[in-house]
């Protein structure tokens, strides 16, 4: 395949995971069509199928694309020449950052891909394990001193931060994300505590 096929397909495939946030976030998953995900992508129907099966495998995509979009946020935010807290809090706060820059995919993420039933979920639980994982490398990291967080602690971290980001976004102030970082941080330090 010529390298310009190779571009111009992940720009079309970039385009329907587009489509898919905006239709979704308009119309909700339930009665979003593909109709809509391409009208909104501005590509055929055929170019669609020729990246997806079905519309749940194109939110998955769109999801598991965010999320590591989400992780490679919270991986640049480490700084190694700052203390550990620092760190957890600088963390933190450019992940609710990145979360509240993008109003649209939030409700996406962190609610409409459960309406996939054990598909959505099993993409949000192995995307909380790749968070879990960097959450408890970084904990040890942080602190060589202290012994490292259990996986089920990280979890539960994750869980608890991402039901502040569900309140928000119940509430309708997903750009108030950010503010929480306080509170998460605290959350996190406390159960790091030995």
């Amino acid at each position: 395949m010529h390298d310009w096929a190779l571009s111009t397909s992940q720009e079309h495939r970039g385009r329907l995971l587009r489509g898919m946030a905006t239709a979704v976030a308009a119309k909700g998953y339930g009665d979003t069509t593909i109709a809509d995900i391409v009208r909104e992508a501005s590509v055929s129907r055929r170019t669609f199928y020729e990246h997806f099966h079905d519309k749940a495998e194109c939110l998955v995509a769109l999801y598991e694309a965010a999320s590591r979009n989400a992780l490679g946020v919270l991986r640049e935010a480490i700084d190694p020449s700052q203390d550990w807290e620092q760190q957890v809090e600088h963390a933190i706060g450019a992940y609710l950052q990145c979360l509240a820059s993008n109003p649209v995919l939030m409700r996406t993420l962190f609610v409409e891909i459960l309406g996939l039933g054990p598909d959505g979920l099993e993409a949000r639980r192995t995307m909380n394990r790749e968070i879990a994982g960097f959450l408890i490398q970084m904990v040890g990291a942080g602190r060589a001193t202290q012994p490292a967080i259990s996986y089920e602690i990280a979890t539960a971290v994750i869980g608890g931060i991402h039901e502040l980001v569900l309140q928000a976004i119940e509430d309708g102030k997903v750009d108030e994300l950010p503010q929480l970082t306080a509170t998460a941080t605290q959350f996190l330090k406390a159960v790091t505590r030995p």
